[in-house]
Formats: C-alpha cells, sequence, structure tokens
C-alpha cells in the first residue's frame, strides 16, 4: 500500500529542497506523504534525530548526578525512544486498521519514528535550559530520604517535558492521520490509541533502564541491579508525595 499524495500547494521543488527536519516539525502532509513512501530516507533520518535530540537531553539530566552518569543517559535516552518506537509500531499496525485506517507494519513504523523524532527535536532543544536547571538545583546530600529536594524536582520536571514532547511528536502528525484516514475522528481515535501505547510502553521501558540522573546513595551504574522491582508509577507518586510534604 502506497501512501496517497495529495497535490501539494507549492511546487514540489521547492518541498524537497526544505530537506526532511522543516517539513518534518511542520507537518507538512503533501511532503511527509511523498517521503512515507521512499525506502530509506525518513526512516534514517528519524533515527539520526532521535539519536541526537534525546542523546544531548540524556547528557543534560545526567550531569546533575557525574559525568559517568550524564554518558549513560546520553546513550540510554535514545534507546527509550527506539525500543518504544519499534513496540509501538506493531502494536499500531494492529490497532490502526480496526479503528479505521488500514496502514502497513512499515508504514506504521514510519510514522511513529517520524513522531518520536520530533519528540527528540523538542526533547534536543531543552537541553541546555535541563543543564542550567542541574546546575542551579542543590547539589547531592547525604540525608537523601529527609531533606534533598533537587533530585524530586529533576524527577517530576523531567518527567512532565518528556511527557510534553511525547505529546506534541505525535500530535504534530494528526494532519498527516486525517489526510491518510480520510477524516478527523478516525484520525482522533488512532491519534489517542497511539499516545496510549507510546505512554504505556515508554514509561515501563524507562523503568526498567534506569537510572537517568542517579542517587546518592547508589552507585553510579548503567542498570540497576533489579530493573523489574516496583515500577514507573510508583515512584512518580512518591516523588509528588515528597514534595507536597506527604511522604
Amino acid at each position: 500500500m502506497n501512501f496517497p499524495v495529495p497535490a501539494p500547494s507549492q511546487p514540489a521543488a521547492s518541498s524537497d529542497s526544505s530537506g526532511f527536519l522543516g517539513p518534518l516539525l511542520r507537518g507538512e502532509t503533501a511532503v511527509l506523504a511523498r517521503w512515507m513512501s521512499k525506502p530509506a530516507r525518513p526512516w534514517h533520518s528519524s533515527v539520526l534525530l532521535v539519536i541526537l535530540g534525546a542523546g544531548l537531553y540524556g547528557a543534560a539530566i545526567g550531569l546533575w548526578r557525574s559525568p559517568l552518569q550524564a554518558v549513560y543517559s546520553a546513550l540510554k535516552l535514545p534507546l527509550i525512544l527506539l525500543l518504544t518506537a519499534t513496540g509501538n509500531a506493531f502494536l499500531n499496525a494492529v490497532l490502526a486498521p480496526l479503528l479505521g485506517l488500514p496502514i502497513t507494519l512499515r508504514q506504521s513504523l514510519r510514522c511513529v519514528l517520524a513522531g518520536f523524532a520530533i519528540s527528540a527535536v523538542f526533547l534536543g532543544s531543552l537541553a541546555p535550559i535541563v543543564a542550567f536547571e542541574t546546575w542551579s538545583l542543590p547539589a547531592l546530600g547525604d540525608n537523601f530520604g529527609s531533606n534533598n529536594h533537587g533530585f524530586y524536582i529533576l524527577q517530576t520536571t523531567q518527567v512532565a517535558a518528556i511527557a510534553i514532547a511525547g505529546f506534541a511528536g505525535n500530535a504534530r502528525l494528526f494532519q498527516l492521520l486525517c489526510h491518510l484516514a480520510g477524516n478527523r475522528h478516525t484520525a482522533l481515535r488512532v491519534l489517542v490509541a497511539w499516545l496510549l501505547g507510546n505512554f504505556l510502553l515508554g514509561t515501563q521501558v524507562g523503568w526498567i533502564l534506569r537510572p537517568y540522573f542517579g542517587a546518592p546513595t547508589l552507585p553510579v551504574e548503567f542498570l540497576r541491579p533489579h530493573p523489574l522491582q516496583s515500577n514507573f508509577f510508583e515512584a512518580i507518586g512518591a516523588a509528588i508525595r515528597h514534595l507536597l510534604g506527604l511522604a
């Protein structure tokens, strides 16, 4: 199945000459629909954007703990996005036809990767701000359990930033989904299903691959000894309770 291509409002040459990043971030339906049918370029460009954007963001987070943690986080953030994109591509390829959008697995993967590429660019643009936040927050203290608010502030703000980036990246493709589905109602159903899948799988994959900025009572390491212990929702709930003075 090939994506139908609407007649572009501008000459095709001007759109093609603008590169991949600009049309992707602007959500240009005609250009994205053409590129989705090409064999390599959108795939490779999306993966590269995920690696660069999420890597910069991960390094900025990890700097709060140590340079080594920054390296680990710069490797793990892109890995999380790519694993989540791959898993959800299979799920979305099943859900989309049931919701009225008949697409193949390859098309699903390219759509998901395009959305994650937008999210990664968003995160990469926040890297300087996050680096300033990690530099401004109080240093890690020995009495972590009672007075180290910096850890919980960093944890909750980064969860919020990543959630917003994920929503923005997928919502930016809404016009493309409308074009492919033929109507806004089907496109909205598909978008909501994709967002829920990204959220549920992404949070759990992210939890398994922790830590990202570490804790003063634990050593700097790539993975925790028991990565499947507890879950993301328990951890963020504990952080919110601590910041509200309920813990």
